[in-house]
């Protein structure tokens, strides 16, 4: 029905008019905020606790396996905090004529199929989420690195804080488009795993096939990709105005440079 994202609008406008463009909102703006905060301050916290169990010299040699080991960690206690509003954003926005608003679909949902309703689908939002996120923090630190390193003029401690805002926007979307093609084929199977009573994640996957988990994939990178870079962008504007530690990218300690005679 939908065979492509143009498709998808004109049919959706079409049939419940450009306010069918905003169905599901409400859970939508809830969840990912919920998400967000334990995705953004999990991953601190994580990244400092595992930080400190490696040591400082093994931080950076293994800095991207910290990330990603921290960003994994933050996204399974994000992704608890998000499933419920997932599943009744899909609710409302597959099922026509079940609910139109959140506070028509959980009560209902709650009343037919009890807390496990909401929680049905945690499994796969892991199998998205998850790989989703460790590039999400692993792609956008390195970004960050590389583009001081070979792309800016000068060094980050020299850039105005707009200049560093910029590079946390490219860094944020570029981590986004390859964020949106690692999720892609566990999204497709929580959208659909969300809308359908009884099946499980392996039935929904044989049933759409290598072909169908990668519909839908353009429109997803056009979202993912700005969301991903606003996500940053605010995250990173929030510790600016309010004049939190923004660490500058990790340099090489001077015992390592020391230990590979890097220090003359």
């Amino acid at each position: 029905m939908y065979k492509n994202i143009f498709k998808g609008f004109s049919i959706t406008v079409k049939e419940d008019g450009v306010r069918g463009l905003a169905k599901g909102w409400a859970p939508t703006f809830i969840g990912y905020s919920m998400q967000g905060l334990c995705k953004f301050g999990f991953y601190e916290v994580f990244k400092n606790v595992y930080g400190d169990l490696l040591g400082e010299e093994n931080s950076y040699l293994w800095r991207t396996s910290l990330y990603l080991a921290a960003s994994a960690s933050a996204e399974f206690f994000a992704d608890i905090a998000l499933s419920p509003m997932e599943a009744c954003k899909v609710r409302i926005q597959t099922q026509p004529g079940y609910a139109n608003t959140l506070r028509e679909a959980f009560p209902k949902m709650h009343s037919e199929e009890g807390v496990w309703a909401f929680y049905k689908g945690v499994a796969p939002l892991w199998m998205r989420q998850i790989p989703y996120t460790m590039m999400k923090f692993a792609c956008f630190e390195r970004t960050v690195e590389a583009l001081y390193k070979y792309v800016m003029p000068k060094p980050r401690n020299e850039c105005s804080k707009s200049e560093q805002l910029v590079v946390t926007f490219v860094a944020g979307y570029i981590a986004g488009v390859f964020c949106a093609i690692v999720s892609h084929p566990a999204d497709s199977v929580v959208s659909v795993l969300n809308k359908e009573k009884g099946s499980s994640a392996f039935q929904v996957l044989q049933r759409l096939g290598f072909v169908g988990v990668w519909k839908g994939l353009v429109a997803r990178i056009i979202m993912i990709g700005t969301l991903t870079a606003l996500q940053w962008f605010i995250y990173d504007s929030v510790k600016v105005y309010f004049r939190l530690p923004r660490p500058p990218p990790p340099e090489m300690p001077e015992s390592l440079k020391k230990k590979l005679g890097l220090d003359q």
